[in-house]
């Protein structure tokens, strides 16, 4: 029973969890893309990939209008990251700009905070989303929430 009340892991910083929340709100002022954060400790038995994909539909991201949502995913103990984009998204900008994305994220992980990382990839990414899915003030809707989700 008392495992109910047990605190949320904390996986960096509040301030870190804010400038990232900051980024993807800012990404999607500007796209009709969403970006989604998903941290976990470990990302063991399995590719960070099919994890971060298993995520996403688990998610129900696959659900927006265009087809045009994001995971990144980030197992913090493991040091694995990736990154899945729906179908609409994944056809426009292809493995080799995902492959980019997640080499720069780990760059910057070795520099900087994980939250900067992490702010920095959703900030590319919104770039790219923007691109392709500008924003459309009349129909534009946020179709998935903002926050960071936080695994085990």
């Amino acid at each position: 029973m008392l495992s109910f009340f047990r605190k949320k892991k904390q996986f960096f910083p509040e301030e870190e969890s804010r400038l990232i929340v900051k980024a993807i709100r800012h990404a999607e002022q500007r796209t009709s893309g969403e970006v989604r954060v998903y941290v976990e400790s470990r990302c063991s038995w399995m590719d960070a990939l099919d994890r971060a994909a298993e995520i996403f539909h688990t998610l129900k991201m696959e659900n927006t209008e265009h087809r045009n949502a994001t995971l990144v995913y980030v197992a913090i103990k493991d040091r694995q990251v990736a990154v899945y984009g729906d179908k609409g998204i994944h056809e426009r900008v292809g493995t080799e700009y995902w492959n980019k994305v997640v080499g720069e994220m780990l760059t910057t992980f070795k520099t900087a905070s994980h939250g900067k990382a992490i702010a920095d990839c959703v900030i590319q990414i919104g770039e790219a989303l923007q691109t392709h899915f500008p924003y459309e003030r009349d129909t534009d809707k946020n179709e998935l929430p903002d926050e960071i989700v936080f695994g085990r």
